[in-house]
């Protein structure tokens, strides 16, 4: 089970955070296309929440570096199949 969780909780956080981050772009760009006077505070605005988004999955990466020592070596899991 925990094998599962380690391989399958880093690529949906990895996916949903780049969904996340190209919403994030593609508000700012249209953002800025439709007021440009307030192109530097919106850019501001998306660059902290890219870097808010982007943290969760390098907790993520930490959280799945740590769980992977905790891991069974594959010679174990071919010993209790057979």
């Amino acid at each position: 089970m925990l094998a599962l969780a380690v391989g399958l909780g880093l690529p949906i956080a990895v996916l949903s955070a780049a969904a996340g981050q190209g919403r994030i772009g593609a508000a700012a760009m249209e953002a800025m296309a439709r007021q440009p006077d307030a192109a530097g505070p919106i850019r501001t605005g998306m660059l902290i929440a890219l870097a808010f988004v982007e943290s969760l999955v390098i907790y993520a990466l930490v959280i799945f570096v740590l769980l992977q020592g905790r891991l069974p070596q594959v010679a174990e899991i071919l010993n209790k199949i057979k």
